[in-house]
């Protein structure tokens, strides 16, 4: 009763699953109209200037929106800021890691472990020209505070680039495959090689 469509996970952990001798646990966070460039903004991005059509914007750091960069301050809790669906995902995947035990308790004396991070979006980022710009960065310093909150310094990244019209991509569309890509270039970050690949949908 769910429609003539179903997201990657299904298949994606069916081939996880035969894949692996060991028992293998997919967790999604995921949520569509999100960007890179603001909702899922890692902690420690800093606040940045950008020119479009001649004026001078200024993009919000983690933890910040254009109220607090006027008055100071922090966000209410009822307001959006960069990176809040940074942390919502966060949170959401620790609920289910910090009560392994006693979701799972046939594995709790084993425990677990975070072998790796999937990941598939850059869609709503192609619409903000900043957002392009600073995509690959972006996605650098994501990979890097998700092993670091996950405690997973080693794990593997896959990333598929964003696939919107196929071959006829347009150009900021086409930007932010190629950062996508530029991620996995072991040239261009030598701290990742080995460990991040991706794939040109």
């Amino acid at each position: 009763a769910c429609g003539p469509t179903f997201g990657p996970e299904l298949g994606f952990g069916f081939v996880m699953g035969t894949f692996h001798d060991e028992p293998v646990l997919v967790i999604k966070a995921d949520i569509g109209n999100r960007s890179l460039g603001w909702d899922i903004l890692p902690p420690g991005t800093s606040r940045y200037t950008f020119e479009v059509d001649g004026k001078e914007i200024v993009c919000p750091g983690y933890g910040e929106n254009e109220r607090t960069i006027a008055e100071g301050g922090k966000p209410r809790a009822d307001e959006w800021y960069a990176g809040k669906q940074y942390d919502d995902y966060t949170a959401a995947v620790r609920a289910v890691l910090d009560n392994f035990g006693e979701r799972y308790p046939e594995y709790a004396k084993q425990g677990y472990e975070v072998a790796g991070f999937a990941w598939w979006q850059g869609h709503k980022d192609g619409g903000n020209p900043a957002h392009v710009a600073h995509y690959e960065q972006n996605l650098v310093n994501l990979i890097k505070a998700w092993r670091k909150e996950f405690d997973a310094p080693n794990a593997k990244w896959v990333i598929a680039t964003v696939g919107f019209h196929g071959a006829e991509m347009p150009e900021h569309y086409v930007k932010v495959a190629e950062a996508q890509l530029a991620v996995a270039d072991p040239k261009r970050h030598p701290e990742l090689a080995g460990t991040v690949k991706t794939i040109d949908t």
